[in-house]
């Protein structure tokens, strides 16, 4: 997966070879998400991703295609915009958060469907 560095980021502040990564509570948050994704049938894939500035846990639709969405930490930006983002395909921040609970929440709307 290729991801342009976030503006303003900088590698100064992370160690060689370190990595981001969700911690234990992060993911069983995310991991249930996706399930809903999964039984709803927006969701048949994932990969989870550790960078030097941020970890990605993409989800996808059909594996051969882009993720349809990507949550990622950001610690870098902890303390301004908010830790946690969710990005869609096209890579439009759909929400931006301090926690992730409150990103994830953009799940729970209903979202709207095109009727025949």
């Amino acid at each position: 997966m290729t991801h342009q560095t976030h503006p303003g980021s900088s590698t100064a502040n992370t160690a060689p070879g370190k990595r981001i990564w969700f911690d234990r509570r992060e993911l069983d948050l995310i991991l249930w998400t996706y399930g809903k994704l999964v039984a709803e049938g927006e969701c048949r894939d994932y990969a989870i991703g550790a960078h030097s500035e941020y970890a990605a846990f993409c989800m996808y639709k059909r594996a051969a295609e882009a993720p349809t969405f990507i949550i990622e930490k950001w610690p870098e930006l902890a303390r301004k915009q908010g830790a946690y983002s969710l990005v869609n395909s096209t890579g439009q921040i759909l929400k931006r958060g301090h926690e992730l609970d409150a990103v994830l929440r953009f799940f729970d709307k209903k979202r709207f469907q095109v009727i025949d």
